[in-house]
């Protein structure tokens, strides 16, 4: 490798950066604004991290609350991006236009549904102990 391809490699466009950073919170922005499910999804999460605080879940549980927060936030935001690319790619309908739709929304249920499985897992036992059931 060459010094001149090592600079390149080194050297930062602050400008680039500053913007990337800002699309991506326009980005955030714009999913809260349109999509009810994200501030569904938001809440949840800040009940899940309330709970946790209530309950004084472990590092590993609030560790494994924090990831499967970040995989349904993260999958709902790629339906997202998959639904606009979708509807300007296929402004009428269309069946694969459907198909592409409906399968990134059943990707994000299928996270949402796991991780609702995980913190039973986690919160369940805790709430019985604390109502003295167990």
């Amino acid at each position: 490798m060459s010094v001149e391809s090592k600079d390149k490699i080194i050297k930062v466009d602050k400008k680039k950066l500053r913007n990337s950073f800002k699309y991506a919170f326009r980005g955030v922005i714009q999913t809260y604004l349109g999509e009810q499910n994200m501030r569904i999804h938001t809440a949840i999460a800040i009940l899940v991290i309330i709970c946790g605080f209530i309950f004084k879940i472990s590092y590993v549980e609030r560790l494994i609350c924090l990831v499967l927060i970040c995989l349904v936030l993260m999958a709902e935001f790629f339906n997202t991006s998959i639904e606009y690319v979708v509807d300007l790619a296929s402004p009428k309908k269309h069946p694969l236009a459907k198909a592409a739709k409906d399968t990134a929304a059943a990707g994000v249920l299928i996270m949402a549904v796991i991780s609702s499985i995980a913190g039973l897992m986690i919160f369940v036992p805790k709430l019985l102990h604390m109502l003295e059931i167990i």
